[in-house]
């Protein structure tokens, strides 16, 4: 397996006619851009503009994770979709697991062309997960969730082991981004493995339930794990949201 490069964050200023399109992606919990920079530099080939933030905590060690709040990850974030916005006419927001719940979030509180996510996190499949703001104080950690990627030699760069503190500021962002999913309006396609011991399809249930747009398109990923940004279906999401991208953007106004 490939040791990944440090994660840094990746943006693009865009070139020719999608230059006026702003996409803003997000990676996932206890991971980093590295999971999202095969799908960011096809974007920016295609001519969009991007922006691929860092989010605080993550990209430096579990421990500094464990005490950041979940409002910074949305706030850097929020961030970044202001200033790709202030040099283009629309954005799209997109992200991976945890990533998906902030461009869910995002797209609830401010003006978008489309959101994409793939295997987006709003629920959590371990029951004693409910107690991490307790838990905390007797287990620091746990092994890790990284890595869940069926194609061979792939490494996502994330952490070895998983802070159970940032797991109650997680549950909170989640429950958070159930509670506006109503208000988000805009197109959404959301990619689905058909296996992800990471989220479980509880997740996918609530966005069907709760959001408030009437257009979501569910693509199934059949051949990838959880981190399918980087395993046998990438090229379907890099293609599929290239389509999506284009479609929403037509329509969007200028």
């Amino acid at each position: 397996m490939t040791s990944p490069g440090a994660p840094a964050p990746f943006s693009s200023a865009g070139d020719g006619p999608n230059a006026a399109t702003g996409v803003l992606l997000s990676h996932g919990f206890t991971g980093s851009t590295v999971s999202m920079l095969g799908w960011a530099r096809y974007l920016a080939d295609a001519g969009y503009a991007v922006s691929l933030p860092l989010l605080p905590g993550h990209g430096t060690t579990w421990q500094e994770l464990a005490r950041t709040p979940w409002q910074h990850w949305y706030r850097a974030y929020d961030d970044a979709y202001t200033a790709l916005a202030d040099r283009t006419d629309r954005v799209i927001v997109a992200g991976l697991s945890m990533g998906g719940a902030l461009a869910l979030r995002l797209a609830a509180l401010r003006p978008v062309a489309g959101v994409a996510v793939v295997n987006p996190g709003l629920t959590v499949a371990d029951p004693r997960a409910r107690y991490a703001r307790l838990l905390k104080y007797v287990l620091p950690s746990v092994p890790a969730i990284g890595n869940n990627i069926r194609l061979p030699g792939q490494d996502e760069g994330a952490y070895a082991r998983t802070p159970v503190g940032a797991v109650a500021e997680l549950l909170r962002l989640f429950d958070d981004t159930a509670a506006h999913l109503p208000r988000v309006t805009a197109p959404v396609i959301a990619f689905r493995s058909t296996v992800d011991p990471v989220v479980p399809e509880s997740s996918m249930d609530l966005l069907r339930k709760l959001v408030g747009s009437t257009e979501l398109e569910v693509i199934p990923l059949e051949n990838s794990y959880h981190v399918a940004t980087m395993d046998h279906d990438a090229p379907l999401i890099f293609d599929s949201s290239h389509e999506f991208i284009q479609r929403v953007s037509a329509g969007a106004p200028a």
